[in-house]
């Protein structure tokens, strides 16, 4: 599990969260492993929350409230702490893609969002919420794009994306929009060395990954997660079992698929063809 480690506790709310959780477990007696135990979790993920790696969960800070005595502290933290630019759903996907060593991702039908272009991450969004004012929408766009700069960090990770055919194929936006996407997607692939794409092609027929969109997150210091989404909802997967059946079929998948070489001509072959429709 994560050793302890000074925090600033009011460096953000969810240090200060870890800190007075850590501070609760101190004054209970208990070590994370023992805490863990009584919560039903374990010690690892105590842990985590105390180092301020992981965002709290409102269910096990009602928990953890009952077993150390306090209340509803921990739970009005939980609340403050939980506030996020992106969907309360992905919050924790998208911090676990911050610390990622390595992250594989396989789509069906759209290009991962990472590799969005403003253009492109604003047509889905309007689609997913029609109704919607355009403040909205135009929030949405900003946060994909801020997000899309850990690429540029230091310690990017390795962003491995295995994108279904009909990916390149679906007018998301139009045909500009969509040229102007597909461009990007292989100038991402040839310009930064730590991205590779490829394409699985509707040649390869059924395959384990095909009922759904995936992403495969790994880590120096902790195991490997998994993140699931679908169209309102999505869903962040850590036991063990599951997480390994979800890394055979991502390598099944990108064994399918074209060479990463193969894969930059056609996508390019794809933007060519929506640009001069």
């Amino acid at each position: 599990m994560p050793p302890p480690k000074d925090l600033d506790p009011y460096a953000d709310p969810r240090a200060f969260y870890g800190a007075e959780l850590r501070r609760l477990r101190e004054a209970a007696g208990l070590s994370q492993n023992e805490l863990g135990e009584r919560a039903f979790c374990s010690g690892t993920y105590i842990g985590l929350f105390e180092a301020g790696e992981r965002r709290p969960q409102l269910e096990i800070s009602r928990a953890l409230d009952e077993l150390l005595g306090s209340g509803e502290h921990l739970q009005r933290l939980c609340r403050l702490a939980q506030t996020s630019k992106v969907a309360g759903y992905f919050a924790d996907a998208a911090e676990l893609q911050r610390r990622a060593s390595s992250i594989g991702s396989f789509t069906s039908m759209l290009v991962p969002g990472l590799l969005q272009t403003a253009a492109y991450a604003r047509a889905l969004t309007r689609s997913a919420h029609p109704f919607a004012a355009t403040d909205f929408i135009e929030g949405h766009v900003r946060t994909r794009m801020e997000r899309a700069s850990l690429l540029d960090s230091p310690t990017a990770p390795v962003l491995w994306v295995v994108i279904h055919e009909a990916g390149l194929l679906l007018p998301v936006g139009g045909r500009t929009v969509m040229a102007e996407q597909l461009s990007h997607l292989a100038e991402q692939a040839e310009s930064r060395p730590r991205v590779v794409t490829q394409v699985l092609p509707f040649s390869a027929g059924a395959h384990p990954c095909l009922h759904a969109s995936m992403t495969l997150m790994q880590f120096t210091d902790a195991p490997a997660v998994v993140y699931t989404e679908a169209a309102y909802n999505g869903q962040l997967v850590e036991e063990p079992l599951l997480v390994e059946n979800y890394r055979s079929a991502y390598d099944l998948a990108r064994a399918a698929a074209l060479s990463p070489e193969a894969s930059l001509d056609r996508i390019a072959s794809a933007a060519k063809e929506f640009a001069t429709r």
